[in-house]
């Protein structure tokens, strides 16, 4: 069993091909994946998958990229999550290095997100890009440890994996690290408590080597799995089944959650 914890099968790199899509999902034991949302016009595709596919999650959120959208309310949030296939709040968070300017609107929407996930009861999935500082900030300010969550994608340094821990946070590591150059996260990645890892693939984006530079799709977290488990040094299967594991236990699926044997 694997898990790929955030991707996005509704973009058009994705949807057309879903079929096939599946079947590489099985053939490299991709179990689940979570289809995560980015805008809440583009919601109802998300809950459509999850809905239509036993394999598929789904989350509700605006990520921080998008400034062209009007400022989202947490009731509506909470309102959109009250679904048994969506089991996240986000993607969420703060992006500096794609955004400039007076980002007060990001960090107001990042509010709202968090005080969405506190109300319904359901864990966070967070973006942060140049923008550590103030991501931990408001993740204290609003108590976003009440609601949990994973920091997905992740590429910051180790303090901020350790802050991000002491909020009760996952760490989620996605195609980058297999890149030849990543060593900070190499060694994030080595050090980083196994109970606490999600892998990811961001797909269509960020595809592992030796795909990179490809479209990605949801079978090949496999590569990151693998990647990894050679990292530590440790068997391919303990780093399947305990990040699979942390999955269904961090979204709250109680009919996968099983005791790892790892």
């Amino acid at each position: 069993m694997l898990v790929d914890s955030h991707c996005h099968l509704n973009f058009p790199e994705l949807a057309p091909r879903l079929d096939a899509i599946m079947d590489l999902m099985r053939t490299n034991g991709v179990t689940h994946a979570l289809c995560v949302s980015v805008t809440l016009a583009e919601f109802p595709e998300v809950r459509v998958l999850a809905e239509r596919h036993a394999s598929v999650f789904a989350s509700v959120g605006v990520h921080p990229d998008y400034d062209n959208v009007p400022l989202v309310a947490a009731p509506d949030l909470v309102r959109l999550a009250d679904h048994p296939r969506i089991v996240a709040i986000g993607e969420t968070g703060l992006d500096y290095y794609r955004m400039k300017g007076d980002l007060e609107w990001q960090r107001e929407r990042f509010r709202q997100h968090i005080r969405a996930a506190r109300e319904c009861g359901k864990p966070l999935v967070i973006h942060t890009r140049n923008a550590a500082a103030d991501t931990l900030r408001i993740m204290r300010e609003e108590k976003a440890g009440e609601a949990g969550g994973v920091m997905h994608c992740f590429t910051e340094s180790w303090e901020v994996a350790q802050a991000a821990l002491d909020l009760g946070f996952y760490i989620s590591f996605s195609g980058i690290v297999t890149f030849r150059n990543a060593h900070a996260l190499k060694n994030i990645a080595r050090q980083l408590p196994l109970d606490r890892m999600l892998v990811e693939t961001d797909a269509p984006y960020l595809a592992p080597v030796p795909h990179r530079g490809k479209v990605n799709q949801p079978g090949l977290v496999k590569h990151v799995a693998e990647e990894i488990a050679r990292l530590r040094a440790i068997p391919y299967e303990q780093v399947a089944e305990k990040t699979s594991c942390n999955f269904f236990q961090l979204f709250r699926v109680k009919e996968y959650v099983s005791h790892a044997k790892y």
